[in-house]
């Protein structure tokens, strides 16, 4: 493989851990509809593929139907659009490194299905907007990961070719994301993910952020 001239990155999970303001707004939402709050834990195991699987995983744990899943999305947006960085941090390392590729001259992007605007207000808040040439969420494009053409898509836009990319994120959604579209696939070990981290298909491993640089430079 050729040094990669592209690194799209995950945001929950990969660059942020924001298990915790995604609680908030959820818990905030399942009040209104007098359900029960869910633990951190049960977050981070619903996280990764957007906010209507996020709701429908909730609604399941306690047997409830959603007649409007669709308003509930719009709640839920509207919970976690009024404070969108609450409870909400970088991974150590996350601005030092991406810092450093982006100085070695590596195109950066962010490939999420959080919504766009949200996603674009955390970045901005946490220091790290300029780090990035694109932001792709997953209301982008009417399709999302682990859909390959949301991944493809980023690639037709600089121009580069799947063998000169690679995901970096912390799931099953990421991994079978980058496999159908053909780019290698980093996996972040401390994120959100639903098995064991060996059922997870990839072709590099990290277990700190900051090993990413000296990853990339070694995969020429």
């Amino acid at each position: 493989m050729m040094q990669p001239s592209l690194v799209a990155f995950d945001l929950d999970g990969t660059l942020i851990d924001s298990a915790g303001g995604i609680r908030r707004a959820l818990n905030l939402l399942l009040r209104d509809l007098d359900l029960a709050p869910l633990t951190l834990d049960e977050v981070r195991a619903g996280v990764g593929d957007g906010v209507a699987q996020l709701l429908q995983r909730a609604y399941a744990s306690q047997d409830h139907a959603s007649p409007d899943i669709a308003d509930d999305v719009r709640r839920f947006i509207a919970h976690y659009s009024a404070d969108p960085v609450a409870h909400t941090q970088l991974y150590p390392g996350v601005a030092e490194t991406l810092r450093e590729l982006q100085g070695r001259g590596l195109t950066l992007a962010v490939c999420t299905n959080k919504p766009l605007q949200i996603s674009e207000v955390i970045i901005a808040k946490l220091g790290i907007a300029s780090c990035f040439s694109a932001v792709f969420g997953g209301d982008s494009r009417p399709y999302r990961k682990p859909d390959p053409r949301i991944l493809q898509d980023l690639l037709q836009q600089f121009s580069v070719r799947p063998d000169h990319a690679v995901l970096v994120g912390d799931s099953e959604v990421d991994s079978a994301t980058a496999q159908a579209a053909g780019v290698k696939f980093i996996l972040v070990t401390f994120g959100y993910h639903r098995g064991g981290l060996d059922r997870i298909p990839r072709n590099h491993a990290v277990d700190r952020f900051s090993e990413l640089s000296a990853l990339l430079a070694q995969l020429s």
